[in-house]
C-alpha cells in the first residue's frame, strides 16, 4: 500500500492529522531496516530506530508501560537523512520540522498499533482497520 493511503487508514486511527506524515515514513524506511523481518513496514521502521541506538524508546513504545519521549534531533540521528528529507518533501517543512512532528507523534502511534506490547504480525493495513 502506498504510503498516502497507509497514511489515510493511520489519520483515521490516530484522529490527529499526523497519520499521512507517518504513512509517508513507513513508506520511505518501512522495509530498510535489517533486523526488523516479517515484511511489515512498522518491524522495518523500529528496526532501523533500534539500530539507531533508540531501543530502549521503541521497547517502550511496544511494551504495555508508559512511552519514553524522543526528540527530533534524536530522530534525525537515528533515520536515514534520505527518509526524513523524503518525508520533509512530502510534508512541505524542513527536515527539522519534519524531525520533531514525527518524535511527538511515533511513540503514541507505535503504542496504539501495539496495545498487547508485542509487535503485530501480518498486515499493517489489517491491524489499522482491526484498531478502528
Amino acid at each position: 500500500m502506498a504510503g498516502n493511503d497507509l497514511g489515510g487508514l493511520l489519520d483515521a486511527l490516530l484522529g490527529d492529522g499526523s497519520g499521512r506524515l507517518l504513512g509517508t515514513l513507513l513508506d520511505a524506511v518501512g522495509g530498510t531496516g535489517t533486523t526488523g523481518g516479517g515484511g511489515n513496514p512498522l518491524d522495518g521502521l523500529l528496526a532501523e530506530l533500534r539500530e539507531g541506538g533508540m531501543a530502549d524508546q521503541v521497547q517502550s513504545w511496544v511494551g504495555t508501560g508508559a512511552n519514553r519521549p524522543i526528540s527530533g534531533p534524536e530522530i534525525a540521528q537515528a533515520l536515514p537523512y534520505q527518509a526524513l528529507d523524503h518525508v520533509a518533501q512530502q510534508a512541505g517543512v524542513s527536515p527539522e520540522e519534519a524531525a520533531d512532528r514525527i518524535a511527538a507523534t511515533l511513540p503514541p502511534a507505535v503504542d496504539k498499533l501495539t496495545p498487547a506490547g508485542e509487535l503485530p504480525q501480518g498486515s499493517l493495513e489489517d491491524l489499522i482497520r482491526q484498531r478502528m
